[in-house]
Parts: C-alpha cells; sequence; structure tokens
C-alpha cells in the first residue's frame, strides 16, 4: 500500500504512525514537507517551499488563505510531477491546516484523503476571548471568522477526518460531523513512567530526586495559550508558604499560539518583572532533551497544566504516563482526560488561589496521592501510541476496501 503523509512541519502528529507503517510488509511510505520541516529516519521527505508570500497588497482578513492556496499550489506542482514518474498513492494522511492539501485532488481524484482535524475557530466557547486580559478585538474576530474558509475547503475535500478529541471534533461544523471521527494519535507510553529512582540533575548543579517537593510546569513555549501568566502569579505566594519547594519551569521563549508581549521580548522576562522570584528555586531550563523532560517529570510532586480551550498537548498526556500528579486547568479538553478527584485535580484557569492551595497540599504528600498518581498512569492507556495507530490503521483499511 503506497502511503503519502503530508505535513508542513513532518513528522508532527504522525511521527508513531509513519514509525510503525514503514516497518509494515507492503507499505510504501513518503512524506511531503516543508523546507524547515524535522524529518525522520526512514521515512523519505519531500521539502517544499511556496514561491512566494502573500502579497503586501492583499486583504489582511484573507491573508492567511492566500498563504493556503500557495502552499496547496506548491504541494499541487509536486504532486503532479510525482504522477509524470507513475506514482499513485492508495491514500493520503494530511495535516490541512496551512493549505498543502487543497488541490490533492486535483492530481489524484480516486486517491482517498484522510484529514487531521486539530481545530476549528470559534469567537466564543473556545480559544477566542477566553481570557479577559486580552480582550478579542473587532479586527480579531474578522481574522478568524475569515480564517475559517480554508477549514471549510478542507472539510469538502477530504474523504475522513480524524480529530484528536471529542471537543476538538466537536468544533467542527454539525454538517462534516459524520466524517470526522475520534483517534488520538497517542503517546509513547513505554517510554514515560514512573521512576522512583529519577534524579533530575539543574544547570547549576543542584539535583532533584523523586520524592522531593518539586513542582513542574511545561510547554512548548511559556505563553498565556498555556497559562504561563497565571502560574507566574502563584508563584511569590507559593515559594513565601512553602520554604523548601523547587519549581522546574520547561519551554522556550517563541510563540507558539498568540502574540508576543507588547512590553517585553518574551512572556518570561514580563512576567518575571511582574512577579520577581528567587530563581535559585524557580529554574527556567528553556527547551530541553527529551530525557531532561521526562526526568523532570519524573520527579514532580506537583505538576502544573494550564490551557485555554484549546488544543490538547502530548505533555498532559505524558504526564499522566509518568504517574505525575497533575494539576489541571479547569477547560476542555482537559475534562475530557482528567477526571477530578479520581486521577488528578482540577481547578479555574484563573484562580491562582486554588492553584496554590492544591500545589502545598500536594507537598504535604497526603495518602490519597499514591492512588491519584496509580489511576493517572492508568487512564493514560487510553491514549497510547498502538492504540493510536490500530484507530488510524482501521480507518485506513475500510476507507481503502470502499473504493474496491
Amino acid at each position: 500500500m503506497k502511503i503519502l503523509l503530508i505535513h508542513q512541519n513532518f513528522p508532527g502528529q504522525f511521527r508513531r504512525l509513519a514509525a510503525d507503517m514503514v516497518r509494515r510488509p507492503g507499505f510504501e511510505v513518503i512524506a511531503i514537507g516543508r523546507e524547515t520541516a524535522p524529518g525522520m529516519d526512514g521515512v523519505r521527505l519531500l521539502r517544499y517551499r511556496p514561491h512566494r508570500v502573500p502579497g503586501k497588497e492583499t486583504h489582511p482578513y484573507v491573508r492567511s488563505f492566500e498563504a493556503g492556496v500557495l502552499h496547496g499550489q506548491q504541494i499541487l506542482r509536486m504532486l503532479l510531477n510525482l504522477k509524470q514518474q507513475g506514482y499513485q498513492p492508495d491514500v493520503v494522511i494530511a495535516h490541512p491546516g496551512w493549505g498543502e492539501s487543497l488541490y490533492v485532488k486535483l492530481a489524484f481524484p480516486e486517491t482517498k484523503l484522510i484529514h487531521y482535524c486539530e481545530f476549528y475557530y470559534h469567537l466564543a466557547g473556545a480559544d477566542a476571548g477566553f481570557d479577559p486580559e486580552f480582550p478579542l478585538t473587532l479586527e480579531s474576530a474578522a481574522l478568524i471568522s475569515s480564517r475559517n474558509a480554508l477549514h471549510l475547503l478542507n472539510l469538502e475535500q477530504c474523504d475522513l477526518g480524524i480529530a484528536p478529541t471529542h471537543w476538538q471534533k466537536s468544533l467542527f461544523p454539525t454538517a462534516y460531523h459524520n466524517k470526522i471521527q475520534v483517534i488520538h494519535e497517542g503517546i509513547d507510553i513505554s517510554n514515560m513512567a514512573p521512576n522512583p529512582a529519577a534524579v533530575l540533575t539543574l544547570p547549576n548543579g543542584k539535583q532533584l530526586r523523586a520524592g522531593d517537593p518539586v513542582v513542574t510546569y511545561v510547554a512548548r513555549n511559556l505563553e498565556p495559550y498555556r497559562g504561563f501568566h497565571c502560574f507566574m502569579r502563584a508563584l511569590p505566594r507559593l515559594l513565601a508558604t512553602h520554604a523548601n519547594c523547587q519549581v522546574v519551569v520547561i519551554g522556550g521563549d517563541d510563540v507558539s499560539y498568540g502574540d508576543r508581549p507588547a512590553d517585553a521580548p518574551n512572556w518570561r522576562t514580563k512576567m518575571l518583572r511582574e512577579n520577581p522570584v528567587d530563581q535559585e528555586r524557580v529554574h527556567f531550563l528553556g527547551k530541553v532533551s527529551y530525557a531532561t523532560y521526562r526526568q523532570a517529570l519524573q520527579v514532580s510532586a506537583a505538576h502544573v497544566y494550564l490551557t485555554y480551550p484549546f488544543v490538547l498537548s502530548w505533555s498532559a498526556l505524558e504526564s499522566l504516563a509518568c504517574g505525575c500528579l497533575l494539576i489541571a486547568s479547569d477547560t476542555e479538553p482537559v475534562r475530557e482526560v482528567i477526571r477530578h478527584g479520581e486521577n488528578g485535580w482540577l481547578v479555574g484557569f484563573f484562580d491562582t488561589d486554588a492553584l496554590v492551595e492544591r500545589i502545598l497540599y500536594a507537598l504535604t504528600f497526603p495518602p490519597e496521592v499514591t492512588a491519584l498518581r496509580t489511576r493517572a498512569q492508568q487512564s493514560a492507556q487510553a491514549y497510547s501510541a498502538e492504540k493510536g495507530i490500530t484507530g488510524y490503521m482501521e480507518r485506513i483499511s475500510k476507507i481503502t476496501a470502499s473504493a474496491t
């Protein structure tokens, strides 16, 4: 079976699926990604770059759409070239968020197209306007409304959509729900597990061990979408109340979602200026290796995960797999994963007092925490890569069978 994977940042969410496919007899896998895509061993990656960027005269509301068209156009050229060489995929699996798969059907009209349905924008009920500190302006609302034009075309083009959570599926127009199934791509459970002997060595040489009063926070980048501003506002009281706790913060200073602060180079600088903390106790590690990240989760006594109603982070699931005591925001789609008092604790996203109280209680190491950690690890099994791969392969088998 010939599988074509399209993802701007390949492998992205397709990493484990691609790794499994290349090991399967009879599968031929190639991928398309931007020239900046990381790529992965064992998968032939064809890189592309749009021939230009959206024009300066393009209306701001449709610049993202023009960018999508430019991406799709470049991919179409590549696909037509592959077709001339005799290539015909059985299935194309694409992340359509940047427009790459807009014209796949023009090159291969009979090929089944599966889309990764990550997010559909709303003016209320999701990320936009959620945080009163960053109110939704009329300009932003118009931009968001226009941005969904690309996603509607994506929904029309695909034969099947796959959303990682039920809440993320619910964001898409109900007219397309029969096209979308819920399968989380999964995390590598085998490499994420509790380790009572874990030791995290900090850049200053200090060692933190499992069983120490360690608070952890992880995000790809430190920004409001992942509640970094709320977390930082909780730290002064936490540090003043608990004299011995150590706080480990992992994440970069770039922006994954939202905007940079207007008055600082990044959110870390801004929030440290507004909430000075003892950096002998609060350790900003930046972006770290996978091994260091895992060690941080394994030594954690209380792991904080905050998010706007938005895409669920892998780190939330990986922290569960490591048996962390997860203190998470009472937002979607977190509620799909965390059941308060059963496999973690939920607090209001903006309720820093409640967050501090929960962390302080966790650092007393109460007896019920052991059961919470065990159930956290158990609940992570529902999001294993094996389960995700099985789900994808079943859908691929079904959709290709229907074409014959």
